[in-house]
Protein backbone atom coordinates (compact mmCIF):
# COMPACT_ATOMS: atom_id res chain seq x y z
CA UNK A 1 0.00 0.00 0.00
CA UNK A 2 3.15 2.16 0.99
CA UNK A 3 4.36 2.02 -2.80
CA UNK A 4 1.09 2.55 -4.56
CA UNK A 5 0.49 5.94 -2.22
CA UNK A 6 4.60 6.41 -3.40
CA UNK A 7 3.54 6.17 -7.08
CA UNK A 8 0.35 8.63 -6.80
CA UNK A 9 2.73 11.01 -5.16
CA UNK A 10 5.04 10.88 -8.00
CA UNK A 11 2.18 11.02 -10.45
CA UNK A 12 1.88 14.84 -9.83
CA UNK A 13 4.78 16.08 -7.95
CA UNK A 14 7.69 14.77 -10.10
CA UNK A 15 5.76 15.93 -13.37
CA UNK A 16 4.20 19.54 -12.02
CA UNK A 17 5.38 21.57 -9.67
CA UNK A 18 3.70 21.77 -5.88
CA UNK A 19 1.28 24.36 -6.59
CA UNK A 20 -0.51 22.70 -9.58
CA UNK A 21 -2.92 21.23 -6.47
CA UNK A 22 -3.65 24.41 -5.67
CA UNK A 23 -4.55 25.58 -9.34
CA UNK A 24 -6.71 22.51 -10.21
CA UNK A 25 -8.52 23.40 -6.82
CA UNK A 26 -9.13 26.79 -7.90
CA UNK A 27 -11.21 25.53 -10.86
CA UNK A 28 -14.77 25.29 -10.45
CA UNK A 29 -15.44 21.75 -12.26
CA UNK A 30 -16.09 18.41 -11.25
CA UNK A 31 -13.02 16.44 -11.98
CA UNK A 32 -10.66 13.76 -11.66
CA UNK A 33 -7.11 12.90 -12.66
CA UNK A 34 -6.28 9.37 -12.88
CA UNK A 35 -2.93 7.37 -14.07
CA UNK A 36 -2.72 4.99 -16.27
CA UNK A 37 0.72 3.13 -15.61
CA UNK A 38 0.10 2.51 -12.23
CA UNK A 39 -1.62 -0.46 -11.42
CA UNK A 40 -5.56 -0.18 -11.25
CA UNK A 41 -5.21 3.01 -13.13
CA UNK A 42 -6.37 4.70 -9.75
CA UNK A 43 -7.64 8.60 -8.95
CA UNK A 44 -4.54 10.76 -8.60
CA UNK A 45 -6.18 13.62 -8.12
CA UNK A 46 -10.01 14.56 -7.30
CA UNK A 47 -11.22 18.59 -7.29
CA UNK A 48 -13.47 19.68 -4.63
CA UNK A 49 -16.01 20.22 -7.11
CA UNK A 50 -16.20 16.71 -7.58
CA UNK A 51 -15.93 15.82 -3.42
CA UNK A 52 -19.21 18.24 -3.12
CA UNK A 53 -21.13 16.70 -5.78
CA UNK A 54 -19.76 12.72 -4.98
CA UNK A 55 -19.96 13.28 -1.44
CA UNK A 56 -16.94 11.43 -0.91
CA UNK A 57 -13.86 12.78 0.50
CA UNK A 58 -10.35 13.10 -0.45
CA UNK A 59 -9.12 10.03 1.11
CA UNK A 60 -11.78 7.79 0.38
CA UNK A 61 -11.37 8.74 -3.53
CA UNK A 62 -7.42 8.70 -4.01
CA UNK A 63 -6.00 5.75 -5.08
CA UNK A 64 -9.31 4.27 -6.17
CA UNK A 65 -10.17 3.09 -9.39
CA UNK A 66 -13.22 5.21 -10.93
CA UNK A 67 -15.33 2.64 -10.80
CA UNK A 68 -16.30 2.77 -7.08
CA UNK A 69 -18.87 5.37 -8.57
CA UNK A 70 -20.83 2.89 -10.49
CA UNK A 71 -23.74 1.29 -9.11
CA UNK A 72 -26.26 -1.46 -10.21
CA UNK A 73 -28.42 1.20 -13.20
CA UNK A 74 -25.02 2.43 -14.70
CA UNK A 75 -24.97 1.21 -18.34
CA UNK A 76 -22.84 -0.95 -18.83
CA UNK A 77 -22.18 -0.42 -22.37
CA UNK A 78 -21.08 3.09 -21.65
CA UNK A 79 -18.27 1.78 -19.08
CA UNK A 80 -17.12 -0.66 -22.23
CA UNK A 81 -16.66 2.40 -24.56
CA UNK A 82 -15.05 4.33 -21.50
CA UNK A 83 -12.11 1.23 -21.30
CA UNK A 84 -11.87 1.27 -24.93
CA UNK A 85 -11.25 4.86 -25.23
CA UNK A 86 -8.56 4.32 -22.60
CA UNK A 87 -7.30 1.45 -24.88
CA UNK A 88 -7.21 3.80 -27.75
CA UNK A 89 -5.89 6.57 -25.56
CA UNK A 90 -8.64 9.21 -27.35
CA UNK A 91 -11.47 11.41 -25.69
CA UNK A 92 -14.60 10.18 -25.46
CA UNK A 93 -18.11 11.79 -24.40
CA UNK A 94 -21.10 10.41 -23.55
CA UNK A 95 -23.87 10.78 -20.77
CA UNK A 96 -23.55 8.65 -17.19
CA UNK A 97 -25.05 7.42 -14.23
CA UNK A 98 -23.62 7.46 -11.22
CA UNK A 99 -23.53 6.83 -7.79
CA UNK A 100 -22.90 9.25 -4.81
CA UNK A 101 -21.39 7.76 -1.17
CA UNK A 102 -25.05 8.10 0.46
CA UNK A 103 -26.22 5.52 -2.45
CA UNK A 104 -27.96 8.06 -4.38
CA UNK A 105 -28.27 7.70 -8.88
CA UNK A 106 -27.27 11.07 -10.30
CA UNK A 107 -27.12 11.59 -14.26
CA UNK A 108 -23.73 13.76 -15.84
CA UNK A 109 -21.98 14.11 -18.78
CA UNK A 110 -18.69 12.18 -18.67
CA UNK A 111 -15.70 13.62 -20.66
CA UNK A 112 -12.59 12.06 -20.65
CA UNK A 113 -8.93 13.41 -22.45
CA UNK A 114 -5.85 12.05 -22.60
CA UNK A 115 -2.93 13.81 -21.34
CA UNK A 116 0.26 12.97 -23.45
CA UNK A 117 3.99 13.58 -22.40
CA UNK A 118 5.80 15.89 -24.76
CA UNK A 119 9.36 14.21 -24.08
CA UNK A 120 8.20 10.74 -25.65
CA UNK A 121 4.44 11.20 -26.93
CA UNK A 122 2.98 8.37 -24.26
CA UNK A 123 -0.14 8.79 -21.98
CA UNK A 124 0.83 10.06 -18.72
CA UNK A 125 -2.69 10.75 -17.36
CA UNK A 126 -6.45 11.36 -17.90
CA UNK A 127 -8.62 13.54 -17.16
CA UNK A 128 -12.13 13.22 -16.64
CA UNK A 129 -14.83 16.32 -16.28
CA UNK A 130 -18.17 15.11 -14.86
CA UNK A 131 -21.10 17.52 -15.29
CA UNK A 132 -23.81 16.83 -13.91
CA UNK A 133 -26.83 17.35 -16.12
CA UNK A 134 -29.43 19.52 -15.52
CA UNK A 135 -33.12 18.74 -16.32
CA UNK A 136 -36.46 20.23 -16.82
CA UNK A 137 -38.31 20.57 -13.66
CA UNK A 138 -41.92 19.13 -12.91
CA UNK A 139 -44.33 19.29 -10.15
CA UNK A 140 -45.42 15.61 -8.73
CA UNK A 141 -47.14 14.59 -5.54
CA UNK A 142 -45.41 13.88 -2.05
CA UNK A 143 -42.97 16.64 -2.87
CA UNK A 144 -41.20 16.53 -5.89
CA UNK A 145 -39.00 19.56 -6.16
CA UNK A 146 -36.98 20.92 -8.93
CA UNK A 147 -33.40 20.07 -10.07
CA UNK A 148 -34.39 16.39 -9.65
CA UNK A 149 -34.48 17.26 -5.34
CA UNK A 150 -36.91 15.34 -4.07
CA UNK A 151 -38.44 16.10 -0.80
CA UNK A 152 -40.68 14.17 2.05
CA UNK A 153 -43.33 16.06 3.78
CA UNK A 154 -40.40 17.16 6.78
CA UNK A 155 -38.54 18.99 3.80
CA UNK A 156 -36.26 15.81 4.22
CA UNK A 157 -33.73 15.31 0.79
CA UNK A 158 -34.88 11.81 -0.66
CA UNK A 159 -32.69 10.00 -3.00
CA UNK A 160 -32.58 11.86 -6.51
CA UNK A 161 -34.76 10.88 -9.19
CA UNK A 162 -34.49 13.22 -12.45
CA UNK A 163 -37.56 14.28 -14.55
CA UNK A 164 -38.32 16.38 -17.57
CA UNK A 165 -35.66 15.94 -20.52
CA UNK A 166 -34.14 12.09 -19.90
CA UNK A 167 -35.62 9.13 -21.77
CA UNK A 168 -37.92 6.52 -19.70
CA UNK A 169 -37.33 8.44 -16.23
CA UNK A 170 -39.93 7.37 -14.15
CA UNK A 171 -42.47 4.93 -14.55
CA UNK A 172 -45.72 5.95 -12.28
CA UNK A 173 -48.05 3.51 -13.63
CA UNK A 174 -45.55 0.20 -13.67
CA UNK A 175 -43.15 -1.72 -12.10
CA UNK A 176 -40.27 -3.15 -14.33
CA UNK A 177 -37.33 -3.06 -12.33
CA UNK A 178 -37.26 -3.40 -8.41
CA UNK A 179 -36.48 -0.34 -6.69
CA UNK A 180 -32.40 -0.46 -5.43
CA UNK A 181 -32.25 -1.45 -1.77
CA UNK A 182 -31.02 1.55 -1.01
CA UNK A 183 -34.10 3.00 -1.68
CA UNK A 184 -36.31 1.34 -0.97
CA UNK A 185 -36.67 3.11 2.73
CA UNK A 186 -36.99 6.00 1.36
CA UNK A 187 -40.19 5.63 -0.84
CA UNK A 188 -42.58 3.42 1.50
CA UNK A 189 -44.83 6.78 1.50
CA UNK A 190 -44.89 6.76 -2.07
CA UNK A 191 -48.67 5.09 -2.45
CA UNK A 192 -47.02 2.61 -2.99
CA UNK A 193 -46.36 3.60 -6.40
CA UNK A 194 -42.65 1.78 -8.38
CA UNK A 195 -40.02 4.23 -9.47
CA UNK A 196 -37.07 2.99 -11.51
CA UNK A 197 -33.73 5.10 -12.70
CA UNK A 198 -34.23 6.66 -16.21
CA UNK A 199 -32.23 4.48 -19.06
CA UNK A 200 -30.26 7.76 -21.26
CA UNK A 201 -30.09 10.81 -20.55
CA UNK A 202 -29.02 13.34 -22.90
CA UNK A 203 -27.22 16.54 -22.07
CA UNK A 204 -27.55 19.56 -24.08
CA UNK A 205 -25.38 21.15 -26.74
CA UNK A 206 -24.65 23.69 -24.07
CA UNK A 207 -23.56 21.51 -21.52
CA UNK A 208 -21.17 19.56 -23.69
CA UNK A 209 -19.55 22.75 -25.12
CA UNK A 210 -18.93 23.66 -20.74
CA UNK A 211 -17.28 20.45 -20.21
CA UNK A 212 -15.02 20.65 -23.73
CA UNK A 213 -14.37 23.93 -22.22
CA UNK A 214 -13.48 22.55 -18.42
CA UNK A 215 -11.22 19.70 -20.33
CA UNK A 216 -9.33 23.13 -21.72
CA UNK A 217 -9.01 24.80 -18.60
CA UNK A 218 -7.74 21.95 -16.77
CA UNK A 219 -5.17 20.97 -19.67
CA UNK A 220 -3.88 24.94 -19.66
CA UNK A 221 -2.95 24.71 -15.97
CA UNK A 222 -1.42 20.95 -16.00
CA UNK A 223 0.67 22.67 -19.08
CA UNK A 224 1.63 25.33 -17.49
CA UNK A 225 2.91 24.06 -14.34
CA UNK A 226 4.65 20.88 -16.66
CA UNK A 227 6.76 23.90 -17.76
CA UNK A 228 8.12 25.17 -14.65
CA UNK A 229 9.74 21.43 -13.80
CA UNK A 230 10.61 20.98 -17.87
CA UNK A 231 8.79 17.95 -17.99
CA UNK A 232 6.41 19.36 -20.85
CA UNK A 233 3.09 17.64 -21.32
CA UNK A 234 0.02 18.78 -23.43
CA UNK A 235 -3.64 17.55 -24.96
CA UNK A 236 -2.18 16.13 -28.01
CA UNK A 237 0.15 13.95 -29.01
CA UNK A 238 3.41 15.32 -29.68
CA UNK A 239 4.81 12.86 -32.51
CA UNK A 240 8.93 12.59 -32.75
CA UNK A 241 10.63 12.53 -35.51
CA UNK A 242 11.01 9.10 -37.47
CA UNK A 243 9.60 7.73 -34.22
CA UNK A 244 6.83 4.90 -34.02
CA UNK A 245 4.93 5.65 -30.98
CA UNK A 246 3.78 2.55 -28.88
CA UNK A 247 0.51 2.64 -27.32
CA UNK A 248 0.20 2.87 -23.67
CA UNK A 249 -0.87 -0.34 -22.95
CA UNK A 250 2.58 -1.56 -24.61
CA UNK A 251 4.24 1.10 -22.98
CA UNK A 252 2.92 0.00 -19.22
CA UNK A 253 3.81 -4.15 -20.17
CA UNK A 254 6.98 -2.93 -20.98
CA UNK A 255 7.87 -0.37 -18.34
CA UNK A 256 7.18 -3.96 -16.23
CA UNK A 257 10.38 -5.34 -17.29
CA UNK A 258 12.92 -4.16 -15.31
CA UNK A 259 16.25 -4.71 -17.18
CA UNK A 260 18.36 -2.65 -20.03
CA UNK A 261 16.72 -3.50 -23.47
CA UNK A 262 15.31 -1.16 -26.07
CA UNK A 263 12.50 -1.61 -28.87
CA UNK A 264 13.79 -0.69 -32.71
CA UNK A 265 11.35 -0.22 -35.80
CA UNK A 266 12.70 -2.23 -38.63
CA UNK A 267 10.08 -1.08 -40.74
CA UNK A 268 11.46 2.67 -40.54
CA UNK A 269 14.60 4.14 -41.84
CA UNK A 270 17.35 4.05 -39.72
CA UNK A 271 15.73 0.97 -37.42
CA UNK A 272 14.94 4.02 -34.79
CA UNK A 273 14.63 3.28 -30.83
CA UNK A 274 10.89 3.37 -29.92
CA UNK A 275 11.02 2.47 -26.43
CA UNK A 276 13.82 2.63 -24.05
CA UNK A 277 13.85 0.95 -20.29
CA UNK A 278 14.83 2.86 -17.62
CA UNK A 279 17.91 0.22 -16.77
CA UNK A 280 18.94 0.94 -20.18
CA UNK A 281 19.28 4.58 -19.51
CA UNK A 282 21.05 4.28 -16.16
CA UNK A 283 23.47 2.10 -18.17
CA UNK A 284 23.93 4.71 -20.87
CA UNK A 285 23.63 7.65 -19.34
CA UNK A 286 21.43 9.10 -22.02
CA UNK A 287 17.93 10.98 -21.11
CA UNK A 288 14.95 9.45 -23.20
CA UNK A 289 14.38 12.46 -25.66
CA UNK A 290 17.88 11.81 -26.11
CA UNK A 291 17.75 8.38 -27.55
CA UNK A 292 13.67 7.54 -29.24
CA UNK A 293 13.98 7.96 -32.78
CA UNK A 294 17.81 7.18 -32.93
CA UNK A 295 19.90 4.65 -34.67
CA UNK A 296 21.68 2.44 -31.59
CA UNK A 297 24.96 3.43 -33.25
CA UNK A 298 24.88 6.33 -31.38
CA UNK A 299 26.51 3.97 -28.39
CA UNK A 300 29.35 3.16 -30.58
CA UNK A 301 32.67 4.96 -30.41
CA UNK A 302 36.45 5.04 -31.80
CA UNK A 303 37.60 1.79 -30.64
CA UNK A 304 34.12 -0.25 -31.34
CA UNK A 305 34.79 -3.27 -34.30
CA UNK A 306 33.50 -2.20 -37.59
CA UNK A 307 33.51 -6.03 -38.18
CA UNK A 308 30.93 -6.39 -35.09
CA UNK A 309 28.74 -3.85 -36.31
CA UNK A 310 29.16 -5.67 -39.61
CA UNK A 311 27.60 -8.82 -38.49
CA UNK A 312 25.40 -7.42 -36.71
CA UNK A 313 23.50 -5.87 -39.54
CA UNK A 314 23.74 -8.85 -41.67
CA UNK A 315 22.63 -11.35 -39.06
CA UNK A 316 19.33 -8.73 -38.77
CA UNK A 317 18.87 -8.83 -42.62
CA UNK A 318 18.99 -12.36 -42.00
CA UNK A 319 15.92 -12.09 -39.13
CA UNK A 320 18.04 -14.33 -36.85
CA UNK A 321 18.81 -14.08 -33.18
CA UNK A 322 21.91 -13.34 -31.82
CA UNK A 323 24.53 -12.31 -29.08
CA UNK A 324 27.54 -10.47 -29.59
CA UNK A 325 30.03 -8.49 -27.55
CA UNK A 326 30.92 -5.57 -28.24
CA UNK A 327 32.38 -2.24 -27.36
CA UNK A 328 30.00 0.80 -26.50
CA UNK A 329 30.14 4.29 -25.09
CA UNK A 330 27.92 6.59 -22.47
CA UNK A 331 27.25 9.83 -22.70
CA UNK A 332 30.29 10.98 -20.58
CA UNK A 333 32.63 9.33 -23.10
CA UNK A 334 33.46 6.02 -20.81
CA UNK A 335 33.59 3.00 -22.60
CA UNK A 336 31.85 -0.24 -21.43
CA UNK A 337 32.19 -4.05 -22.84
CA UNK A 338 28.42 -4.66 -24.06
CA UNK A 339 26.67 -8.01 -23.31
CA UNK A 340 24.43 -7.65 -26.40
CA UNK A 341 21.38 -9.73 -27.22
CA UNK A 342 18.99 -9.00 -30.22
CA UNK A 343 16.02 -10.60 -31.49
CA UNK A 344 13.04 -10.31 -33.75
CA UNK A 345 9.65 -9.36 -32.10
CA UNK A 346 6.62 -11.04 -34.05
CA UNK A 347 3.52 -9.81 -33.55
CA UNK A 348 0.12 -12.36 -33.37
CA UNK A 349 0.30 -12.68 -37.34
CA UNK A 350 3.91 -14.23 -37.12
CA UNK A 351 5.43 -10.94 -38.94
CA UNK A 352 8.14 -9.34 -37.18
CA UNK A 353 6.96 -5.73 -35.30
CA UNK A 354 9.96 -4.75 -33.42
CA UNK A 355 13.82 -5.90 -32.76
CA UNK A 356 14.67 -6.21 -29.07
CA UNK A 357 18.08 -5.56 -27.75
CA UNK A 358 18.99 -6.89 -24.28
CA UNK A 359 22.37 -4.68 -22.84
CA UNK A 360 24.44 -5.74 -20.02
CA UNK A 361 27.76 -4.52 -19.16
CA UNK A 362 30.35 -7.40 -18.57
CA UNK A 363 31.36 -7.96 -15.18
CA UNK A 364 27.86 -6.64 -13.52
CA UNK A 365 26.68 -8.65 -10.45
CA UNK A 366 23.61 -8.97 -9.40
CA UNK A 367 21.72 -7.98 -12.31
CA UNK A 368 19.67 -11.28 -13.06
CA UNK A 369 17.27 -12.80 -10.29
CA UNK A 370 17.26 -16.02 -8.75
CA UNK A 371 20.40 -16.58 -10.17
CA UNK A 372 20.08 -17.05 -13.77
CA UNK A 373 23.25 -16.85 -16.40
CA UNK A 374 23.58 -13.79 -18.32
CA UNK A 375 22.28 -15.92 -21.04
CA UNK A 376 19.38 -17.29 -19.67
CA UNK A 377 18.36 -13.59 -17.84
CA UNK A 378 18.84 -11.78 -21.22
CA UNK A 379 16.57 -15.01 -22.98
CA UNK A 380 13.68 -13.71 -20.19
CA UNK A 381 14.09 -10.50 -20.87
CA UNK A 382 13.33 -11.58 -24.60
CA UNK A 383 10.08 -13.70 -23.81
CA UNK A 384 8.89 -11.25 -21.65
CA UNK A 385 8.70 -8.21 -24.32
CA UNK A 386 7.46 -11.19 -27.25
CA UNK A 387 4.74 -11.58 -24.67
CA UNK A 388 3.94 -7.98 -24.29
CA UNK A 389 4.03 -7.12 -28.31
CA UNK A 390 1.82 -10.38 -29.19
CA UNK A 391 -0.82 -9.83 -26.59
CA UNK A 392 -1.63 -6.23 -27.37
CA UNK A 393 -0.27 -6.60 -31.27
CA UNK A 394 -3.81 -5.55 -32.65
CA UNK A 395 -3.02 -1.99 -31.79
CA UNK A 396 0.44 -1.06 -30.50
CA UNK A 397 2.89 -2.33 -33.16
CA UNK A 398 4.21 -1.58 -36.41
CA UNK A 399 3.66 -5.18 -39.44
CA UNK A 400 4.35 -5.14 -42.49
Amino acid sequence: MESQLALIDQSFNVRYSPWVGEALDDLPDCFTITDPSIPGHPIVFASRGFLKMSLYSKDEVIGRNAKMFQGPETNRKSVMEIREAIREEKTIQLSLLNYRKDGTPFWMLFHMSPVFSMEDGRVIHFVAVQLPIARKSSVFPSGFGRNGCNFDAAGSRLPEIVFGSCRKEVCMDSVTQPVPLWATGSFQNLDNRGLEVEESCEASDLEKQKAATSINNILSVLTHYSELTGKLVCGKRCNLSGTNLLGSSLIISLGRIKHSFVLTDPHSPDMPIVYASDAFLKLTGYARHEVLGKNCQFLNGPDTDAKVICQIRETIQNEQAFTVRILNYRKDGSSFWNHLHISPVRNASGKIAFYVGVHMEEGCKNVWDRGLSPEMGQLGVVGAVKVAVRSLSMGAGPSK
